[in-house]
């Protein structure tokens, strides 16, 4: 199984404006994040998900295509330009990105779940304990 990641959506208003950010990169093939360093288990993290953390809370996921030098003593994050809806679980901020296993990662929420990322936390989570979404 591949390796995840966590990062903060930063710059994102919402869920919405990360999902627009993300598909405005389709005519290239992918979306790009610059971090400082390489990740040491980045050949694990190649098919895994990058799941998004907004406001406390991990709200989609983004799959990853690579790793990448920019030219700049910088690493590209190469994503494919597309937000999956996950099931929304809480998770604090940090800084940079940290691994996430997959036994950790929340599920996603299937086709029928456009909207659910915008749905309040504590709404999300009732729904989910009584197995609706």
């Amino acid at each position: 199984m591949p390796l995840n990641m966590t990062k903060i959506a930063f710059r994102s208003e919402s869920p919405a404006t990360l999902r627009a950010w993300l598909e405005s990169h389709a005519e290239q093939g992918e979306a790009r994040l610059t971090t400082r360093y390489l990740p040491k288990r980045h050949a694990e993290m190649i098919g895994g998900s990058l799941y998004w953390i907004h406001q406390k809370k991990i709200v989609g996921r983004s799959p990853i295509i690579g790793f990448m030098e920019n030219g700049e003593g910088r690493q590209w994050i190469r994503l494919e330009p597309k937000l999956i809806a996950v099931q929304t679980i809480p998770r604090r901020a940090h800084q940079g990105w940290r691994y996430l296993e997959e036994k950790d990662a929340p599920p996603d929420l299937g086709e029928g779940a456009e909207g659910a990322e915008e749905m309040p936390a504590e709404m999300l989570g009732e729904l989910s304990k009584l197995g609706l979404v």
